[in-house]
This record gives structure tokens, sequence and C-alpha cells, in this order.
């Protein structure tokens, strides 16, 4: 990883845990740059390059909310949302702004640090070992390039979308249940995390134009979870 890679913007107005979190990303050699209120968040990340931001949602001047929009009508930087709210529906928010995970507090910084290393090595994959290109139709695929077109066009994704899109997309006409689909897009087996890859496909879909109710790519399997179609027909 790159200087950039490893440089973290970390917003938290509560300064114990901003600390704290602060002093376990430092022991893992990342640089952090720690502020306390999105009015800041929002500064900081206009002045530098970051490889991952962590955002609480209850920020004073500006929301997390409003941060995390901000950041992803501009850049596909990783975020990681952190929240004291443990409503399914306020983390399903977070996660439809644009954010790529959450921790609901208290939570352990071990698990944030993992959860950073886990979204960074998503997020850069620098070491391919070969061209992959998939193409079904308009939707192409650069694996390798890490680059989704529709129609020509160039579609941002987050690390996880894009993650979640060329799992499915590799073997089309396989069902992937939710718990599947966590352990291999986000890296880890948590038991009530289903409902974030409904939140991450949701997102997918409206970017890449594929109406669920007429779908081309992305089909929901009921109680089960989701699988992708070739809509060429290629074996």
């Amino acid at each position: 990883m790159n200087s950039d890679t490893r440089r973290i913007l970390l917003v938290e107005d509560e300064k114990a845990i901003r600390d704290a979190v602060a002093a376990y990303l430092e022991r893992e050699n990342y640089w952090v740059t720690a502020v306390a209120d999105g009015q800041e968040a929002l500064e900081e990340f206009s002045r530098h390059s970051f490889g991952l931001v962590i955002l609480d949602l209850m920020l004073p001047r500006v929301s997390g909310e409003r941060v995390c929009r901000a950041i992803r009508d501009s850049s596909d930087t990783p975020i990681i949302m952190l929240t004291a709210k443990g409503e399914v529906e306020d983390r399903i928010i977070g996660l439809e702004l644009g954010a790529d995970d959450y921790l609901v507090k208290p939570f352990s910084p071990r698990e944030l640090v993992a959860r950073v290393r886990a979204l960074l090595r998503r997020a850069h994959v620098t070491d391919e070992p070969q061209r992959e290109v998939l193409e079904f139709g308009e939707l192409t695929i650069d694996v390798s390039g890490h680059k989704v077109l529709v129609a020509g066009e160039e579609i941002d994704l987050t690390a996880s979308e894009f993650k979640l899109l060329t799992t499915l997309s590799r073997y089309p006409g396989r069902v992937y249940s939710r718990m599947e689909l966590v352990e291999k897009v986000l890296g880890y087996d948590f038991e009530g995390y289903e409902r974030t890859i409904d939140s991450h496909v949701k997102n997918l879909r409206a970017k890449i134009g594929d109406d669920p109710r007429e779908p081309k790519w992305l089909y929901t399997v009921h109680g089960v979870g989701y699988r992708f179609e070739d809509p060429t027909g290629k074996e």
C-alpha cells in the first residue's frame, strides 16, 4: 500500500473514542488525521488524499450523513460509519448514503482495525496477476482495472459494491445466500449483517440501472439471497 492508502481520516466528536481509535490505528502504522466535527472533516478531505474515512454519524456543525454524502459525491474512498444508533433502519440509511461498512457503539477498537484492514485490501488491489474483463451485454466489469462500465459509461462504485458485483458475476446463475455474500464481500462472518448486503444490492442496482422489477443482471431469490444472470445467454 502506498502512503496515501495508509492515511485515514477519523471523524469523531467524543475525545476518548477518538484518542483510543487513533492510538490503535497508529500502532498498526496507519497515519491518522483526527477531527471532532463535520466541517473540519470536509475541510481536511478537500486538502488531502485519504485511503479511508472513519465517520461518526452524530457530529456537531455538519452531520455525519451530510459529510458522507459530500464525500461520496466526489470520491469512492471507503467509509466506515460509526453510530450510537442500534436500530437496523438507522444503519441501513448510512449504507444507502454510500458507506461501505458500519459499527455500532460501543465497539472494540481491535474490531474496527480489522474492518479497516479488510476494506483497504478490497479497495486498493494492486497485484492482480493478469487482466480480467467480464462482459455481459451493456455491462462490462474490468476486474483488474477496478472499473465498471454500462453502455460505455464508467460507473462509480464503492469498494464493497464492486466486490459484490464481481463476486456474483463470476458465476452467472449461482445463488448466493446473504450470509455467503457477507463473508465474501465484507470479509468476515458476523451474525446480523445480512441486511448490509440488501443495502449494497439496492445501491448497485440504482447505479448500473438494473430495475429490480425487470432485472437484466441482478435477481433476488426470495428467502435465500441473490444471483447474477448473463442476458446474452453465453455459457
